[in-house]
This record gives structure tokens, sequence and C-alpha cells, in this order.
């Protein structure tokens, strides 16, 4: 299946600064998250899919188009709802969508009502003749994601889409991305620092650090994906672990110790080794590795390894 975006070895400067860094990117359908600390590059890297900045090395495709020569054919096939901004004064909710969808390539008719279909779906359908200043924090962000769908784009860029949301709003617009991923069949990339946002919605994510990808990972909710165990025990540690050569032992918390297992390890392994080095196991659970987990993990090995 051709990706719905494809980098290679993409570099990108500021004068000196070289603000991504042989960045090789291949994504399937589906909705991704995008993480990284604050200068990691994740804007950069936005700016570059969505065809404001130009790869100044490498190559890059998104939905079959080169970045570099095609940018203008390529917007009319994405949607972009920014963090701030983009919500023009002096005009109803009604009137602004269906503008937007204009600049987008649609004519004027279809554009209106293609407003009234997608305010409808975000739940603004009673505002949309409210002049848009009026509207609160999260009605705007509702707004912005009506513009971004209008014209039914084949990928969502989604930046911060929560922000300034109270949690009431925050779990609608979750529902909402949810149900465009899963009914609506789009493709969605999310740019967002709350990383709870992205465990609810995303089945992949990339995180970026310095200017370079150091980790893709799947979104897998209470797993434990990496056979990591807690492990405590009554005995000689040491025997235990020459016992067990193929297990990789290191300290937790509470006079934990943390057990990486090899795939497809059996666990009674570890109760004949613990028998026969007389050492007790009085606790053994598998460790549910966290979103949060997996991103300190990935930038602390980014930072170590640049």
């Amino acid at each position: 299946m051709e990706p719905i975006i494809k980098l290679q070895d993409v570099d990108f400067y500021y004068g000196h600064f070289k603000a991504l860094d042989r960045v090789t990117l291949s994504m399937g359908p589906g909705t991704y998250g995008l993480l990284g600390p604050n200068g990691a590059g994740k804007t950069t890297l936005l700016k570059i899919l969505l065809g404001f900045l130009t790869p100044q090395r490498g190559s890059g495709f998104l939905l079959g188009y080169d970045l570099s020569h095609d940018p203008v054919a390529m917007k009319s096939k994405i949607g972009y709802v920014p963090e701030i901004g983009s919500i023009i004064p002096g005009m109803d909710g009604v009137s602004h969508t269906a503008y937007l969808g204009q600049l987008g390539g649609m004519p004027r008719q279809e554009a209106m009502k293609r407003a009234h279909e997608v305010l409808y779906y975000v739940g603004l359908d009673e505002a949309r003749y409210r002049n848009v200043e009026t509207y609160s924090s999260g009605m705007k962000q509702r707004l912005k994601l009506a513009a971004a769908l209008v014209h039914d784009p084949k990928l969502l860029f989604l930046d911060e889409p929560t922000s300034g949301m109270d949690p009431k709003a925050r779990k609608e617009m979750l529902n909402l991305i949810n149900d465009i991923s899963e009914h609506r069949k789009m493709n969605i990339l999310i740019s967002s620092h709350i990383l709870a946002d992205i465990e609810m919605t995303c089945g992949e994510i990339v995180i970026i650090n310095k200017g370079r990808i150091v980790r893709r990972e799947k979104v897998n909710a209470g797993q434990n994906p990496h056979n990591v165990y807690e492990l405590k025990i009554q005995g000689n540690l040491s025997l235990l672990k020459k016992a067990l050569p193929e297990v990789r032992f290191s300290h937790g918390q509470r006079n934990k110790v943390m057990a990486t297992l090899p795939r497809d390890f059996d666990l009674h392994k570890i109760f004949q080794a613990a028998e026969a080095t007389h050492t007790q196991i009085r606790h053994l659970v598998p460790k549910k590795t966290t979103l949060n987990d997996v991103f300190v993990s990935a930038v602390e090995e980014g930072n170590h390894g640049h």
C-alpha cells in the first residue's frame, strides 16, 4: 500500500541551526501522534509536510505529491487545524466555514452546503449564525476543525487540537477525532503535548528529538509490549541472575527488580531458577508501560546518543 507520508533524509536549517537532521519516515493509513520536547523539530516537520517550508536536502512525498514541486496541488487534499489563529473576525460560523471551503477550491454553493453539514457534525449547528468572535475557546477549536473538514481532505493535521478546552469540551473533541478516523476513514496526524490525548486517539506515535526521529511505537494502552515484569524476591539476586542469563535485570522502585524477558519466554523458568537457587519469589507482575514511560525513555536515549 502506498505510504500517506514518505520522507527520505530530510534536512532543514534556520541559518546555521539544523532543525531537522536526516529525517526518514514512512507512514501508512491511520492516526499518528507526533511527540517531542520543545525545540525538537515538531513544528518544522509539520510546516514541511504542510508545504509551508521546502526541504533543503532529501525528498518528501505526501499522498503521492512531491513536497518540493507540488505543494499547491497537495494542499487541496489536506486539512489543517493550527493551534492558534486562523479565525477570520466579522463573519458568522457558516459563512466562515464556507469561505474557507471556497479558498480550498470548492464552488460557492457546494461550499455553503458542506459548511452546514460539517458544523452540524462538530456540534456547532445552533451557533452557526453567530459571529465567530463570540465563540468560546472550545467552540473556536471546533470551528477550525469544521473548516479543515469542509473540503473532505484525505489527510488531516491537528496541532494541539484540545488547546484551551475545558474537560467536557476536550472529551467531545477527542470523540470527534476518533469518529473521523474510524467512520470517515480519514488519515490523521496529531501534534500534541498532552500524552493522554494521543493515547486516546492514535494507533502509533512518532517521537522526534533534536531534529531526529528517535522512536516509533504502537500505542498499546494497558499492555506490556516490551515483556517487562516487576519482581520482588527474598534471597540472593546474583545467583538468580546467573541462573537466568537470557533475562535482563534492572533496579526498580521500592526494592523491586525489573526483569525484561525475551520474546516467547516461559515464565515457569523464573520459578524453576528460584527453586534451584533457594530464592523466594514474593511478587511477579507484568509492568504496564505507559506512553509517558515510552516518551521519557526515547527522549533520554536521544539526548545521550546525540
